[in-house]
């Protein structure tokens, strides 16, 4: 964490195998000039795919090749910018590609009110006559599920059109916080200078150095605050821009229509933060027990992420993360142990962090092969974080390999249950592993930091985004003024009276990525409900859970998010998911303050 190296001083076996996607930069714009080509062609059908059945399976099927074409060339392109986002040549890709694919959404603008105007019984008739339209009967289905807030083909085509516009507020803010912001040196407990950034901020507040927890803390968010007007401008911005593609569909609001595209009831949304409100107390519980475990006077935020216990703590290099973490999921059996086993041995990951380099972890779902960006820096968080993303990454080729490309995306709802399962079999393989007290409550604190970060944390950001959505909604600007004092509040609210909330946590907002995600975060929260119950049925029932759990894995969006999950074994429309995970955080809870009693009386 001294030193951050270059990224042509990356070891190639640490860094991804992007030419599996393209060979070469030379390739892949022969292929954006190829599909710029079916713009004309995917326009000619306009006013047309309605007349036959041979019509509309003929443009079905050019739309979907040309939308799988169009998401290689968009993988590529940003995954490379997010090797080093002060790259230019990548940037102007991205840019190049997005205009593209502008035009292409614009080129068949006219599908969706096309579609929606064909009668039932035609469409019952097209599919008499040609059976190959079977294979896009969910598409077309969940289309036409929508169909009070389609417009006309014109103003379909407008919207289209506007779509890069609409990704502007996301593009200023991922080159402001990644490339453009840099914050002053950290200084650690011998007056030593550390270099700070988004990535080692979090190795640091992790860390037991008190003093540099405290100055990288103040010297990130002091800094935001110097431009926290123009932070609150892109957020303002982002949330017009919602605001105003909701109006336009005719929604009630930018949450309706967000988790409409998904087929999520709005009701979820509300029942998460309604269950998590009602269980308040047990979070302000763990705060109380992380004070008085840290011993100090004022817990402050920058006491979060340290541990509470002190000793158990060591460097896991990466190769032993690979080892730990297939060796916990055993409980997933052979076939996905074997799947896992190929990314590892094939540069499915970018490993480590460098100069530029995009901050946080991600998968993406690539047809080739799934890519996982991690920023390794050999703490258990680490660990846990690559087992999360081979979670993704693990649902994403299932389900790529076992749909078609039309039906194999899954969406955002269901896209956080399988890396937090991961997480959970990692926990339990690694408690099972151990009956040291001390290195127990270690990995019982991490724990409850998961529930802490995932269940607390990700639904306080899922209501920050409501509140902002309702002020949007009224008229209302989100100055910085306003968007501090909301965030503020609502870190009182969830941390309770043992926290000092103060002005640089009231920054936070201005460095959230998934605020420009739209109404994501809550996802994490009824994804991680959703995980922890299957990883317990997986635990407890062997076998048919594990075959169940690879169905909706292998689902993509061939049925509905509730749907498949319920497939897995879980409602989520029902509370009781966060509720039975919370009791799980509760029983935790217990079980670290008896261990640590001895100790702190």
């Amino acid at each position: 964490m001294d030193q951050i190296r270059n990224r042509n001083e990356i070891p190639e076996e640490d860094k991804w195998a992007l030419e599996d996607i393209f060979a070469s930069d030379e390739a892949w714009e022969q292929e954006l000039s190829a599909l710029g080509d079916m713009e004309p062609v995917l326009a000619g059908y306009c006013g047309h795919i309605a007349d036959d059945s041979q019509t509309l399976l003929a443009y079905l099927e050019t739309m979907e090749q040309t939308n799988h074409r169009a998401k290689q060339l968009a993988h590529y392109a940003m995954r490379r910018s997010d090797e080093d986002t002060r790259v230019s040549k990548y940037q102007d890709m991205t840019g190049r590609f997005m205009a593209v694919a502008v035009a292409l959404d614009a080129a068949s603008s006219f599908e969706t009110p096309e579609i929606m105007g064909i009668s039932d019984d035609k469409l019952d008739a097209f599919y008499h006559e040609k059976p190959a339209l079977e294979r896009y009967r969910r598409y077309l289905t969940d289309l036409r599920r929508r169909k009070e807030h389609i417009l006309s083909t014109a103003e379909e085509r407008l919207l289209a059109a506007s779509g890069e516009m609409g990704q502007t507020p996301s593009n200023i803010f991922n080159s402001f916080i990644n490339a453009d912001l840099k914050f002053p040196d950290a200084v650690d407990a011998e007056g030593n200078n550390r270099p700070l950034t988004q990535s080692s901020f979090i190795t640091y507040q992790e860390g037991s150095d008190r003093v540099l927890r405290k100055s990288a803390y103040e010297n990130l968010y002091r800094t935001l605050d110097q431009f926290k007007n123009t932070a609150a401008s892109i957020l303002n911005a982002q949330n017009k821009q919602l605001k105003f593609f909701a109006d336009t569909r005719r929604y009630d609001s930018a949450l309706e229509a967000s988790l409409d595209q998904n087929n999520v009831p709005v009701s979820v949304y509300l029942n998460l933060i309604d269950t998590v409100h009602k269980h308040m107390d047990t979070m302000h519980r763990y705060v109380r027990l992380r004070k008085k475990l840290l011993g100090v006077e004022e817990l402050r935020f920058y006491d979060v992420y340290t541990q509470l216990v002190t000793g158990a703590d060591r460097k896991i290099s990466f190769v032993e993360a690979k080892q730990t973490v297939y060796d916990a999921l055993a409980p997933m059996g052979e076939t996905y142990r074997s799947i896992l086993r190929e990314g590892f041995e094939n540069r499915w990951i970018d490993v480590y962090e460098n100069e530029g380099k995009r901050a946080g972890a991600y998968s993406a779902g690539v047809d080739v092969h799934p890519y996982v960006m991690l920023n390794y820096t050999g703490t258990l968080d680490s660990q846990f974080t690559l087992a999360h993303e081979m979670g993704h990454a693990l649902h994403s080729y299932l389900s790529n390999r076992n749909q078609n490309p039309i039906d194999s995306d899954y969406v955002i709802f269901v896209a956080e249950v399988a890396s937090t399962c991961n997480e959970a079999l990692l926990m339990e393989y690694l408690l099972s592993k151990t009956t040291d007290k001390k290195e127990r409550a270690y990995l019982i604190n991490h724990f409850l930091e998961q529930f802490k970060g995932t269940l607390y944390r990700q639904t306080m950001f899922a209501e920050f985004e409501l509140t902002l959505g309702k002020l949007v909604g009224e008229g209302k600007t989100l100055t910085a003024e306003v968007l501090c004092q909301e965030y503020r509040r609502l870190n009182e609210q969830y941390f309770g009276p043992d926290m000092v909330v103060d002005d640089e946590i009231a920054m936070e907002w201005a460095r959230i990525p998934h605020f420009y995600f739209d109404h994501y975060v809550f996802q994490y929260a009824t994804g991680y409900s959703a995980a922890i119950a299957i990883s317990r049925r997986i635990l407890t029932e062997g076998a048919p859970a594990v075959e169940d759990y690879l169905k909706f894995l292998s689902g993509g969006c061939s049925m509905s998010p509730i749907e498949l999950l319920k497939v897995a074994g879980v409602d989520m429309t029902s509370p009781k998911p966060v509720e039975d995970a919370l009791a799980v955080f509760d029983r935790l809870l217990d079980e670290m303050e008896s261990l640590m009693e001895d100790d702190h009386g």
